[in-house]
């Protein structure tokens, strides 16, 4: 079966934002085992959509539409969708007393020109799709073969839409009411589509490259029963196994079975699944453990200390950070020596060291990690280039493997990824550590085949 997305809306064509909401239906018709064929962006223009809709009613059997449901004069989806299939829109007064509800609830007085909100195709195979989150109802439409699905552009209103109303809406009507044929109904049974149950999961790893994942797990995927996905979101990369069955039980074996393989394989490479960040996996261990950190950053700026306390009840676990950016700071505040700051310089290992000890000292905690380094574009030299970078975590008695752990990379990238993926290693250094394995960085990627690193040392 056959499903495309078309987007609207001439910000996403200028290049104004990025058009998000492809990958976000797309990844969720994954999980029905449907192929998205197409994906089409047209302006706020009538004819471009007339033209885009009846291409899409012609060969494909789900489409999905983005945008153009808003009270402005260019929000034309409902009208034009209409049009092109020869139907008039009338007045959904269920429609209209839900986004008058919502204005209530807000304190804001509905303006006239959100009543179009409420106007919908007419037809006996239209459904208003309800926005609890918005003013912009959805709704569905069957057009010959074709099912469209018109839904708002705000991508959190989208979600909320696609999980609680049009993939139930899919599944019930095209592929789980299988007759005793095994067969689907309607337009999918007379195709004969066969039904098939798909179970995905997404695993998140940290310290290997994309080519080594795809060789070290190449003879797990087999073809018709599972299927590995690799896509990169830097500093990490992603693994979707997918499998697919003709039941529900199988399939759930299978993707467990498979999901189970790849973590006895790559071990703490795989950090977490599905939504969790490094930054929420570190806060869960540290809070099962009763342990606690503090952070000292020098070229992260804070945002190891930012990423940490963005998981809501950090304050459980994080202590407090200090962001020594000059000598000065690292004197005063972190307690390093001066003669260390004279001697080594401020990207070193003596120093990194000791901002690590220092600041668990200062603030009390099991786990002080800190950071150092040239980020670039400038600022370096022969002996310290652009891209040095220092890592420390020192660790108390009774926290793991007690005592101070150091290391030094190059990373030749940009000044941003370099201080994100700095930022990523110190925080895995956390994780490992509450999970006593070993301390490694993207050194290990280059070692085994896949990572940037160009140096490392430890002590």
């Amino acid at each position: 079966m056959i499903a495309e997305i078309i987007t609207i809306g001439d910000e996403l064509l200028r290049g104004e934002i990025v058009d998000s909401n492809k990958a976000r239906i797309a990844e969720r018709l994954l999980l029905l085992d449907l192929e998205c064929r197409y994906q089409v962006s047209v302006l706020d223009d009538s004819a471009d959509m007339q033209d885009a809709f009846r291409r899409a009613a012609g060969r494909s059997d789900f489409v999905l539409v983005s945008g153009g449901l808003g009270p402005t004069r260019d929000d034309m989806t409902t009208e034009v969708l209409a049009e092109t299939f020869g139907r008039e829109t009338e007045l959904h007064e269920e429609s209209l007393a839900a986004i008058e509800a919502f204005f209530s609830r807000v304190g804001r007085r509905m303006a006239d020109v959100n009543r179009k909100q409420a106007y919908f195709p007419t037809g006996a195979d239209v459904d208003v799709l309800r926005n609890p989150i918005g003013t912009a109802p959805g709704f569905s439409l069957r057009e010959g073969r074709a099912v469209f699905f018109a839904m708002p552009g705000v991508p959190r209103e989208l979600d909320l839409m696609m999980d609680e109303q049009v993939l139930p809406r899919i599944e019930a009507d095209f592929l789980l009411q299988a007759d005793e044929t095994g067969r689907s109904p309607g337009e999918a049974g007379q195709r004969g589509i066969e039904r098939r149950v798909v179970r995905a999961v997404l695993l998140r790893t940290f310290g290997m490259g994309e080519s080594t994942l795809e060789a070290e797990l190449m003879d797990l995927a087999r073809d018709g029963e599972v299927d590995l996905g690799y896509r990169t979101s830097f500093p990490d990369n992603f693994l979707r196994p997918v499998a697919r069955a003709k039941t529900a039980e199988e399939a759930d074996a299978r993707i467990g079975q498979v999901s189970e393989a790849i973590r006895a394989r790559l071990g703490p490479i795989v950090y977490g699944e599905g939504d969790e960040t490094m930054e929420s996996v570190v806060g869960g261990l540290l809070t099962t453990r009763g342990l606690s950190v503090a952070t000292a950053e020098s070229c992260t700026g804070g945002l190891i200390a930012e990423r940490l306390t963005d998981i809501p009840g950090s304050s459980a676990y994080f202590l407090g950070g200090i962001v020594a950016y000059s000598n000065a700071a690292k004197t005063s505040l972190l307690g390093v020596s001066s003669d260390l700051l004279e001697e080594f310089g401020a990207v070193s290992e003596p120093v990194i060291r000791a901002m690590a000890e220092g600041v668990r000292q200062k603030f009390g905690s099991d786990f002080g990690v800190a950071t150092s380094g040239i980020s670039g574009p400038s600022g370096g030299t022969p002996e310290k280039p652009v891209g040095l970078v220092w890592i420390a975590i020192s660790a108390a008695e009774g926290a793991g493997e007690s005592g101070t752990h150091s290391e030094s990379f190059v990373f030749l990238i940009d000044r941003k990824r370099h201080r994100m993926l700095t930022a990523q290693v110190a925080l895995d250094w956390i994780r490992r550590s509450v999970l006593g394995v070993e301390l490694v960085g993207p050194s290990l990627m280059r070692r085994r085949g896949g990572g940037s690193a160009l140096s490392g040392s430890s002590a």
